[in-house]
């Protein structure tokens, strides 16, 4: 059973907190236990020797074989990690469980092991009751039966609460007449039960756990996709399907509850599924470069392929360094309430924008590297018999998949400013001091003695970038009041710093943490920290110089402009030399340097 733990920060504590104080909070990688390290070795040699050997007859969705897959995970335990021990798992928690996630190398195992344990199962685990849980969850622990979550329909898209399915009361009280379709449902070829939201009498949608042995369920065929073509992804049909109603799950009209917070748990894993992902995506493009000549040389000594290789790493660094922190305060939060489940998700609720920003940022981390391991491979990584291939391809769904991240984009900052109306994140005290700061050009050393000397100047840039995007998003905000969720181009510049801050903050206390500890590694956490840093600063700046020159006053721009550039000023940092260190690193790693 998991500990009791408190989570180490409050949600969104990295914008006004300085990084060299929550160095010594976070949770990093490093600080695995050793029955996690155990879990999750275990989990990637079952991926090793069971799923990717299959990748091709996954591709071509051999019949039986991704259930068969999904079994013998169940038989490994690997099913089970977030499931109560009373029925039947190990509950090991939701940090435990994501290290699971982040050995997923074959994405279309990784989307079926996805719903298996997270969003088709994770409502019945939270919001069903004891008669529920008792049917349900033994099985779905060792996966003799498989689930699925059935919330889309055709013509919603991001509008996921604007349902046409509905569920009616039959005379005698006894079931819910359900009618409808659902669209894009994973694993709906195969699964045993279903999650389905539908609206009763036309009011808010209702939860109901399905058996697809019912009758009136059908479904379509496979869906011909782009990518994760391994996966099951089919329309589903209710036909007066007959639902007893001792299978409404939580409260009726509360369906929506249900669907928002699983998806902030959903967001999370799916931001550390894509780090995961990218990690491997490294991996083969590094081992190429050992193995590709051209022009008399290995790719790898070409200045321009260390170039892509280091990027790639410390792109990686800063996202994982981001997701396994929102990881592991989203699950101290679950462990550190005691209450219904209510309580839990209004605990869980206080990280959204992180895990917002874990989808958004963990899918364009993978992006850029499967874009340009394409690029390292060159006319053999367009060919299908390269795995490169199938990884650009595999990588492209995440940026849509659990809320596109234009929504969560909206979400990140909507939360933000939401929070800073009702007192909850207290911008409205530390603006005055900013904007003093700023207006008189006058920045303090935050870095201080117990930071590395080499840390010194991006930490000292990242807090004054912090201050700069407080200063001129309150100025913005004040400016537009109840008309600012018009201005979708600022709400998305805001939180695109918000997504930048979280990184480099993550990536420069999980380094400065590796120097404190003594970690042997800890000159390489330094070089991804400071290159990681180097890139995200140049991405800030193109950000506030568009939220200064869309949203200022005509002639306060120049102005306001030179100020705030000024404060967050540039970091001098020699990015050719750092981008040939780290790539050695890589070569001889033949992958992540960590």
């Amino acid at each position: 059973m998991a500990m009791t733990v408190k989570p180490t920060e409050q949600g969104t504590a990295f914008l006004t907190a300085l990084v060299s104080e929550s160095a010594d909070k976070i949770f990093t990688l490093e600080q695995c236990d050793e029955e996690q390290r155990w879990i999750q070795e275990s989990s990637a040699t079952f991926v090793e020797r069971e799923v990717l050997p299959k990748t091709e007859a996954i591709e071509h969705q051999e019949p039986g074989l991704m259930p068969s897959l999904l079994k013998k995970a169940g038989e490994q335990g690997l099913l089970m990690t977030e499931i109560p021990e009373r029925y039947g798992g190990a509950e090991l928690g939701l940090l435990t469980s994501v290290l699971v996630i982040a050995t997923q190398k074959e994405a279309s195992f990784s989307v079926a092991y996805g719903v298996q344990t997270s969003i088709g199962v994770l409502p019945i685990v939270y919001y069903g009751n004891e008669a529920q849980k008792q049917r349900y969850l033994p099985k779905i622990a060792t996966g003799e039966w498989i689930t699925a979550y059935a919330l889309t329909e055709p013509g919603v898209g991001s509008d996921a609460m604007n349902l046409s399915t509905r569920a009616e009361l039959s005379p005698d009280g006894k079931y819910y007449i359900l009618n409808g379709t659902k669209q894009w449902i994973s694993n709906a070829g195969f699964a045993d039960v279903m999650i389905v939201f539908a609206r009763i009498d036309n009011q808010k949608p209702s939860a109901f756990i399905v058996e697809t042995a019912w009758p009136g369920i059908s479904t379509g065929v496979e869906e011909r996709k782009m990518g994760i073509k391994g996966s099951s992804t089919r329309q589903v049909y209710f036909e007066d399907v007959r639902v007893p109603v001792e299978n409404l799950l939580g409260e009726i009209h509360k369906g929506y509850k249900i669907a928002f917070n699983i998806l902030n748990i959903g967001r999370l894993k799916l931001g550390v599924g894509n780090v995961g992902s990218a990690r491997s995506a490294l991996g083969l493009a590094a081992a190429y470069t050992t193995e590709r000549r051209a022009f008399g040389k290995l790719l790898h000594e070409f200045g321009m392929i260390k170039k892509k290789l280091a990027r790639i790493a410390a792109e990686i660094y800063a996202a994982e360094s981001a997701v396994f922190r929102t990881a592991a305060n989203i699950s101290y939060a679950q462990q550190s309430t005691v209450g219904d489940t209510e309580t839990i998700f209004k605990a869980i609720e206080d990280y959204a924008i992180e895990a917002s920003i874990a989808k958004v940022h963990g899918s364009e981390t993978l992006a850029y590297v499967v874009d340009e391991g394409v690029q390292i491979f060159g006319g053999y990584g367009f060919m299908q018999e390269y795995p490169i291939e199938k990884a650009y391809r595999d990588a492209r769904i995440q940026r849509i998949f659990e809320g596109t991240n234009e929504i969560n984009r909206l979400v990140a900052a909507g939360t933000l400013f939401r929070r800073a109306l009702v007192g909850k994140i207290d911008l409205m005290t530390h603006y005055p001091q900013v904007e003093a700061r700023i207006t008189a050009g006058q920045w303090p050393d935050r870095a201080g003695e117990s930071v590395p000397v080499e840390l010194r100047e991006p930490v000292n840039l990242l807090e004054r970038a912090k201050d700069a995007t407080i200063y001129v998003g309150v100025k913005v905000a004040m400016k537009y009041m109840q008309a600012l969720e018009d201005e979708e181009e600022f709400i998305e510049y805001l939180a695109n710093l918000l997504i930048e801050l979280y990184a480099v903050d993550s990536a420069l206390a999980r380094a400065i943490q590796a120097n404190r500890r003594g970690d042997e590694n800890s000159i390489t956490h330094n070089k991804l920290a400071q290159l990681a840093s180097w890139l995200s600063f140049s991405r800030m700046r193109t950000n506030f110089d568009q939220m200064l020159m869309t949203y200022m006053q005509t002639d306060q721009v120049e102005q306001e402009l030179a100020r705030v550039r000024a404060y967050v000023g540039d970091y001098r940092f020699n990015g050719v030399t750092a981008q040939r260190e780290i790539a050695d690193i890589v070569v001889e790693k033949r992958g992540y340097p960590l």
